[in-house]
């Protein structure tokens, strides 16, 4: 089933004809809205009716985060606080917020893709919908809520924390979708397990996961342990929120962008030249229909790639990879670049290991190091008589730090833990502690 056959199955062509015409509607509306861009498009003598082709886009300036902050609040919106009906924001890890803003049909419209993407994920009208996702500025809570109602489905809109509380719900209400954060999915069914349950017997047919990068093995862990389909979903807030792209359940390979309100471009974050599809790069976006809040080509961080083929699901839009990590979470071991979730691909194929984990930075004099911090599963914990210093553990210590080296090129310490030794969540993973400075740190 798709929820919008017209758009999502777009000939390649028409749609682009379609994305120019709302692209230039788009630089019209900044222009002449956005101070900023109207200052930034004058300094490098761009004018508007010279973008006549999606290649064209190059010749445009980028936005980043950092521009966001230097005109919080409300410097880049495009229309006035009494046109705007709802604020969201992310929480500022250095200093202030940035801000992002939504008229009435910014909102219906956010609502319309994610109505498509619980489709996607193999939701339909009338199931019951189970939303983890926090409720607040954070975008995701209310962006699947307003889509899940959009598509005629009953929300359950209990946000995040209170895990058995959350289990009560799923074992009395019965939903068939569940949406939270991956590391939250598998919290949930720990704590399923631990309270004598069997975490497969559920309603649950589908689960839509995102908010962090995690990997296909982390995928195939959530699925076994929960007897679901488990799809990505990605979107941030700045754009507009979850639903800028989401895998299908049918094919599993690949985000689907909604091609028809977002135009996307992949760079090298270096260079910041255009890399060519299939390869990893920083994706880029331009919103194509965003009233209040319209960004022209926003850097996001986020590292991945795209592919334009047809999907086996029958949708023709644009596909991005799995988001393989972010520029700036990008860890750097004595001179060798790893993604967090390049660990958790090695950590989740090794039997004997919980799929939880933390990366603990610190100084070694003047070299990056890295510590590795894993728990081993309940039944190796059982096996060797609760036995820290067991033979199995060492073996294990020694299999964890030759395949992280084999794959990742790095030599990490690694410290074994017992079951649960690893704090859970109840929203985004914290993956890595940063010790260099005199004050630990937390990045998720």
């Amino acid at each position: 089933m798709i929820y919008n056959l017209e758009m999502e199955t777009l000939p390649t062509l028409k749609m682009e004809k379609l994305q120019i015409v709302r692209l230039q509607e788009t630089l019209d509306r900044v222009y002449n809205k956005v101070k900023f861009y109207k200052e930034k498009f004058n300094e490098k003598g761009i004018k508007i009716e010279d973008i006549k082709n999606i290649a064209d886009i190059s010749k445009l300036p980028f936005t980043r985060k950092q521009d966001l902050r230097d005109h919080y609040p409300f410097g880049l919106f495009a229309e006035p606080i009494e046109n705007i009906v709802r604020l969201h924001g992310s929480s500022g890890t250095s200093g202030k917020p940035t801000v992002v803003s939504y008229t009435k049909n910014d909102i219906k419209v956010w609502s319309e893709l994610i109505a498509r993407a619980i489709v996607a994920a193999g939701g339909s009208k009338g199931d019951l919908f189970h939303n983890a996702y926090g409720y607040g500025l954070f975008t995701g809570g209310l962006g699947l809520h307003f889509g899940a109602e959009e598509l005629g489905a009953a929300v359950v809109p209990i946000s995040g924390g209170n895990t058995e509380r959350q289990i009560l719900a799923i074992q009395d209400f019965k939903p068939k979708g569940l949406a939270c954060t991956p590391s939250y999915a598998l919290n949930i069914g720990e704590k399923m397990r631990d309270m004598g349950l069997d975490s497969r017997e559920n309603s649950l047919k589908y689960g839509i996961f995102g908010a962090e990068p995690w990997s296909e093995e982390m995928r195939a862990t959530i699925e076994d342990m929960l007897g679901i389909k488990a799809v990505d979903i990605y979107g941030l807030s700045e754009i507009m929120g979850p639903g800028v792209s989401i895998e299908c359940h049918v094919a599993q390979d690949g985000l689907h962008i909604a091609d028809d309100h977002f135009l996307v471009e992949v760079i090298d974050p270096k260079t910041l030249e255009p890399v060519e599809d299939g390869k990893d790069g920083e994706l880029v976006f331009t919103t194509l229909t965003k009233e209040a809040f319209p960004l022209v080509r926003y850097r996001t961080g986020d590292i991945a790639s795209i592919t334009r083929r047809k999907c086996q699901c029958g949708r023709t839009t644009t596909r991005m990879s799995r988001v393989k990590g972010r520029t700036d979470d990008m860890i750097i071991i004595r001179g060798v670049n790893v993604f967090p979730s390049e660990i958790e691909r090695v950590l989740l194929k090794i039997e004997g290991l919980s799929p939880h984990y933390q990366i603990r930075l610190f100084k070694d004099g003047p070299l990056d190091c890295a510590e590795l911090h894993v728990e081993m599963s309940d039944e190796l914990y059982l096996g060797i008589n609760e036995d820290l210093e067991h033979e199995k553990v060492q073996m294990l210590e020694r299999k964890i730090k030759h395949e992280i080296k084999s794959a990742c090129l790095v030599s990490v310490k690694t410290v074994m833990g017992m079951p649960k030794s690893i704090p859970r969540s109840e929203g985004k993973a914290v993956r890595i502690v940063d010790q260099r400075n005199s004050s630990p740190v937390m990045l998720s």
